[in-house]
């Protein structure tokens, strides 16, 4: 099982601000926004490059540098790059020293890759490429915010002539001179930066704030973290859990965030809201992605909380048990719905509960807190023990 500290580690990423000695917007330029907005990027890369990618090593890689990133946090990147370049093992073995324990609790050799992930050069060669081609595009995408704000600002040209440097270092596969190419596919990734800026639990006063993005990325981690406690899931599995967690609030893009108080106070209302959000995904977003991916993306968006397999081409609603029993293979591009329901709650949950800790708290903050609590006591979920997830946070 997850540790808490590891689950609350998750969380201090909301908590450390980005350009911080440049002026810049108010919301969404954390570092747990960044890196959400990274592994989109990420997935856009992979896409763009096609055969030869490892999604299994995509997704855990973009996990570990997560993590060494928390670690190593204070670190300003001209000097972060800097160190990496002339101590770069010693400071590797120091971010996994100072992981180790919290990482306990995670299975299926987890912890050993991601030793191999930053000791190792040849391990994950493509899919390390990937990421440091997501991670300048993502950073590049804060700059040209903060450039208009900042012309003034000592070094600013120079960190221009750095960002520029990168990107152009990160020529180094087919995929990224596709994605180079296409505009349409830029303007995706620059429509869901917005959902750096929707923030979570819009009427409440809480700390720290989160937003939309940065939550798809917790719940795409704690799902992936959730699978491997399963009984051996299959590769695709594993893969699915991951990018649907990522891709599940995608829709809020075109509707912004609508409160599950909301949805249920009006009869009918939650099926309408769907309706809605499918047609603006097809009138705005498929036509910025190639057709070959808009059957992936609707797979990942669609009935996002409920199990599902595809089998013969045909969608089949399940349940997590029966795809644990029956269906954990690849061919039928398993994902568990609920497994993310419940990782989608249980970060609603934290934040909640972080808030409360803090001494902020609301009428809806804590009606909120309360009513998940009870929800998921003793709650188990396709194997998982959800419920003795949320007791660590019980306050």
């Amino acid at each position: 099982m997850v540790k808490k500290s590891l689950i609350s580690l998750i969380y201090e990423a909301a908590s450390i601000h980005r350009w911080n000695d440049h002026i810049r917007p108010g919301t969404g330029f954390t570092e747990l926004d960044k890196q959400a907005h990274k592994m989109f990027y990420a997935y856009v890369l992979a896409k763009c490059e096609g055969d030869g990618v490892d999604w299994i090593k995509l997704a855990e890689g973009g996990i570990f540098e997560f993590f060494h990133r928390i670690i190593l946090t204070d670190i300003k990147p001209p000097i972060y790059h800097k160190l990496v370049e002339e101590k770069g093992t010693q400071i590797d073995r120091w971010v996994l020293g100072e992981l180790k324990e919290h990482m306990e609790g995670i299975g299926s050799g987890f912890y050993e890759r991601m030793e191999l992930y930053y000791l190792d050069d040849s391990y994950s060669k493509l899919e390390k490429q990937i990421l440091k081609a997501a991670h300048y595009h993502a950073s590049n995408w804060e700059f040209k915010i903060i450039y208009p704000m900042n012309t003034e600002t000592f070094g600013i040209e120079q960190v221009k002539t750095e960002m520029a440097q990168g990107l152009a270092a990160c020529d180094t596969f087919d995929g990224f001179r596709y994605f180079a190419g296409s505009e349409y596919l830029q303007q995706f990734l620059s429509l869901i930066g917005k959902l750096r800026y929707q923030q979570r639990w819009a009427k409440a006063v809480r700390m720290p704030q989160t937003f939309v993005m940065g939550h798809m990325l917790v719940v795409a981690i704690l799902s992936y973290f959730m699978t491997l406690e399963l009984d051996n899931p299959c590769p695709k599995r594993r893969v699915n859990n991951f990018f649907a967690g990522l891709f599940h609030d995608l829709p809020e893009v075109l509707t912004r965030d609508i409160v599950s108080p909301v949805k249920a106070s009006v009869k009918g209302l939650g099926s309408i809201l769907s309706e809605i959000e499918d047609e603006q995904m097809k009138k705005i977003i498929y036509p910025l992605l190639p057709p070959s991916w808009h059957g992936e993306i609707e797979y990942f968006t669609q009935n996002e909380f409920s199990s599902k397999i595809i089998d013969e081409n045909t969608l089949e609603i399940v349940t997590s048990d029966e795809i644990s029993s029956k269906y954990n293979d690849d061919k039928f591009r398993p994902v568990d719905g609920e497994i993310i329901r419940g990782c989608d709650h249980l970060s609603a949950y934290i934040e909640a509960y972080m808030s409360i800790s803090y001494g902020i708290k609301s009428e809806q903050m804590v009606g909120g807190y309360e009513h998940l609590r009870d929800k998921y006591k003793g709650k188990v979920i396709g194997g998982i023990k959800f419920g003795e997830l949320f007791d660590y946070f019980a306050l």
